[in-house]
């Protein structure tokens, strides 16, 4: 008997000392209300560095009231970056080089809970730190693919709610309100159907979801623009003819890649996307392309013609992706930056030279 009370003696004391060391790692076991999670507004002398970017009929205008036409492009995951230690000053000189005006940074839901909301910010901050320094804008994309209404994804990376969704723009919106480099906020970066195989959801359900994203962020910043994308992969406008968001100083998202629609490509994107160049202002956050053994760039090459069209319409564009290892990648390799064919192909666009 005296064995068996001193066992469940020993037994008591291991869980209890696992509980306590659960508890010491892991606050939120019984010390919940020390987690908070809020935060207060971004103080930066760097707030008003740029000049404001806001909407203007079919237009993005700067304080003067200039037209500006973006052409810039898209980085990969800060958590990524940061993790393989490339998260740095250097990779934004690199970028400012290319002769990006504005650079998309793009959050998988996965990467902002394993690195945590607070750890993120930081890593943000940073990055609005360097790009005020070199003056290009910001575009913050929540990176996810799939059906945020029935919450049904691509991939697991992808994974979000509708609430975490909500909570996320109401952190990014509270926390860097006012500060002009961050000049676009994407609200989701691809929303697809993929013919059913995630799940259903019109195209009013949609656009109620959006205008509850743009109404939440506009009680906290009502001067940053929201960008909000159609269907199939964020590449379809169509729905605008007839059921548009209903918000003011808003932009809408197009990703038109050459396996979008069969060539000749012009037909079928002023028939997608392009027509809505003519009342809403308009980026296509996401364009780009690999080659093929032998392939060449010439005049009947995607890259003009793509190039070519957006800007004859006023539409803003960027390129994917400026990293060696996601693709269509833009260099080689983290050691030498050496531009692929497309990344200098891009980057001649993207200073303004001639298409070919």
């Amino acid at each position: 008997m005296r064995l068996r009370i001193s066992f469940f003696i020993l037994l008591l004391f291991i869980l209890t000392a696992g509980t306590a060391q659960e508890s010491e790692k892991n606050p939120k076991v019984q010390d919940w209300w020390k987690s908070s999670q809020f935060f207060m507004p971004y103080k930066s002398e760097s707030a008003k560095k740029l000049p404001l970017i806001s909407v203007s009929g079919n237009k993005f205008v700067n304080a003067n009231g200039d037209t500006i036409l973006f052409r810039g492009l898209a980085i990969s995951d800060p958590d990524k970056l940061a993790d393989q230690g490339h998260w740095n000053k250097k990779h934004f000189e690199k970028i400012k080089e290319m002769g990006a005006m504005l650079v998309r940074i793009p959050i998988h839901p996965a990467a902002w809970r394993q690195r945590t909301p607070r750890e993120y910010i930081k890593l943000l901050e940073q990055a609005v730190e360097w790009c005020s320094e070199m003056e290009m804008y910001i575009i913050i994309d929540w990176h996810s693919i799939g059906n945020l209404g029935m919450e049904v994804f691509q991939n697991p990376m992808y994974n979000t709610t509708k609430t975490e969704t909500y909570n996320f723009w109401k952190t990014i919106a509270w926390h860097f309100r006012g500060h002009n480099t961050i000049a676009f906020y994407e609200l989701f970066n691809e929303p697809a159907l993929g013919q059913g195989r995630f799940g259903s959801m019109s195209w009013t359900e949609w656009k109620e979801i959006n205008e509850k994203m743009i109404h939440l962020i506009r009680a906290y910043d009502r001067k940053v623009i929201p960008l909000v994308a159609g269907f199939d992969w964020a590449y379809d406008l169509t729905p605008l003819h007839f059921e548009p968001i209903g918000a003011e100083g808003i932009g809408y998202v197009t990703h038109p890649y050459p396996m979008k629609r069969k060539p000749p490509w012009p037909d079928k994107w002023e028939e997608n996307f392009g027509f809505a160049a003519g009342q809403y202002p308009i980026i296509a956050t996401e364009i780009g392309f690999g080659l093929r053994e032998g392939e060449v760039i010439d005049e009947n090459h995607y890259g003009p013609i793509i190039i070519n069209y957006l800007e004859s319409k006023g539409i803003s564009w960027m390129a994917w992706v400026f990293d060696p290892e996601w693709h269509p990648h833009m260099f080689e390799s983290w050691d030498t930056y050496k531009l692929t064919a497309p990344g200098e192909f891009f980057k001649k666009a993207m200073h303004g030279g001639a298409q070919k």
